[in-house]
């Protein structure tokens, strides 16, 4: 019997860079034609490649960016990054509440205002027990309620009240008052964002930084796994193959894991059912000039554009597009518990189009020299209310059948790829030592 990881994204790869590293090769199903997962990239034939989403490297962990560099070969992009938002006409430096310099003055003294009485009256930890809560103390309601309420509505798809706060660390940032006022009075200031630097593969899109992981594993594409039966240890397929495992590790979405299980019980069902992911569609533009943006990507507030974010795949590398060329891609998030989908990724592109030229991004006399567009059921979790519970149940039952889990989608976390790399080696090391 063999030890088999299921799923071949960053986290799968992470596991069998462990399990290599003690003298095991696993074998690696993957139901797609493809490997890569949620870091696979997508080349075209006209010279364009976009990834699945704006994927990028900013670990501080020496050893992985060790491991990343020499799976390219030390042929990467070093790049400050640059991001920037779009709110009703202006666009912002990230983040917006220590760059509040010219927007209107009425709102920019009332931002103000409220966050001086936030800081003068104390932050009260004790009031907070939602995503929205922790918003309005930390930043007071207007602000509150006009960028980070607005953004994550169309990012998470729910409201902030049915969020937690788990997944916050250092995602947002919250400055002192001297921050504030500095950028309310000056269009110079500080980079805060936490995304310094950040490196990129030179070729090939995101998807070369498992180039040295292909090797580590006995890899099979196109294995759509249909049943696991943790009793015989037996996978099934459905293309009928079948095979025993001695170890499973699982970096499949949950929800999709365990209806996969045979005889799950009931209330693990219920729970798995209650964990909230987002979808999104992705609609890619090439355009004949590349002085589109100074930013790798873009926040968008406004519910009027389609998209929520945008990125600049030329900007992470000039291999990404044919010579002088520029490229865009938009992300449109939907869910199946909050925002279910209600069109064709392809009757998306008219519309983002018109969204960059409304912008400013897309100008009179360019020429489009590309458009796609690509549905990725699984995108981001969504940290709701009903996650932490219904997550202790699925994890406890895949526990008492000794399968393991790891990745963003395994560990059901906002995991960057670092940590989905690193997810997947703890879980190998968690049978490799017993542990």
């Amino acid at each position: 019997m063999s030890t088999v990881i299921i799923g071949s994204g960053i986290a799968g790869f992470g596991a069998a860079y462990s399990l290599y590293q003690h003298g095991i090769k696993p074998i690696m199903f993957e139901g797609k034609t493809y490997y890569g997962g949620h870091t696979a990239s997508y080349k075209y034939d006209d010279g364009f490649t976009f990834d699945d989403g704006p994927h990028i490297s900013f670990t501080k962990d020496e050893r992985i960016q060790n491991i990343f560099a020499e799976s390219v070969n030390n042929k990467y992009e070093v790049l400050q990054a640059k991001v920037n938002n779009y709110w009703k006409g202006y666009w912002i430096k990230h983040p917006t509440q220590v760059n509040l310099y010219g927007l209107p003055k009425d709102l920019v003294k009332k931002i103000i205002l409220e966050f001086i009485d936030n800081k003068y009256r104390g932050n009260n930890s004790e009031d907070i027990s939602n995503y929205r809560d922790w918003l309005y103390n930390q930043f007071g309601k207007t602000f509150a309620e006009t960028f980070p309420m607005e953004y994550g509505h169309k990012y998470h798809t729910t409201t902030a009240d049915n969020m937690s706060t788990d997944w916050l660390e250092k995602r947002i940032y919250t400055p002192d008052i001297s921050e504030v006022l500095e950028g309310a009075l000056s269009s110079k200031t500080p980079d805060v964002h936490y995304v310094d630097h950040f490196r990129y593969p030179t070729h090939g899109g995101f998807v070369s930084y498992l180039n040295m992981f292909l090797e580590k594993v006995n890899l099979k594409l196109d294995h759509n796994l249909t049943n696991i039966k943790p009793k015989t240890k037996e996978l099934r397929f459905s293309n009928g193959e079948r095979v025993n495992y001695k170890h499973l590790i699982s970096s499949i979405p949950l929800p999709d894991l365990i209806t996969m299980i045979e005889g799950v019980p009931d209330d693990v069902v219920d729970a798995a059912s209650k964990l909230a992911c987002t979808s999104c569609i992705m609609v890619n533009i090439g355009i004949d000039r590349n002085d589109i943006s100074d930013s790798h990507w873009s926040y968008f507030y406004d519910r009027d554009f389609i998209f929520t974010r945008l990125s600049y795949p030329h900007m992470f590398s000039p291999n990404n597009v044919p010579g002088g060329a520029g490229s865009i891609q938009a992300e449109i998030y939907f869910s199946k518990k909050y925002k279910p989908v209600d069109k064709k990724p392809e009757e998306c592109i008219d519309q983002v189009l018109n969204d960059l030229k409304r912008c400013g991004l897309i100008r009179p006399g360019d020429t489009i020299l590309h458009t796609s567009a690509r549905f990725v059921k699984y995108a981001n979790v969504i940290f709701d209310l009903e996650r932490t519970d219904a997550l202790k149940i699925v994890h406890e039952y895949l526990d008492e059948q000794n399968i393991l889990y790891c990745g963003r989608y395994g560990d059901w976390g906002y995991h960057w790829t670092d940590e989905s790399f690193k997810s997947g080696e703890t879980a190998a090391h968690k049978f490799v030592t017993g542990e």
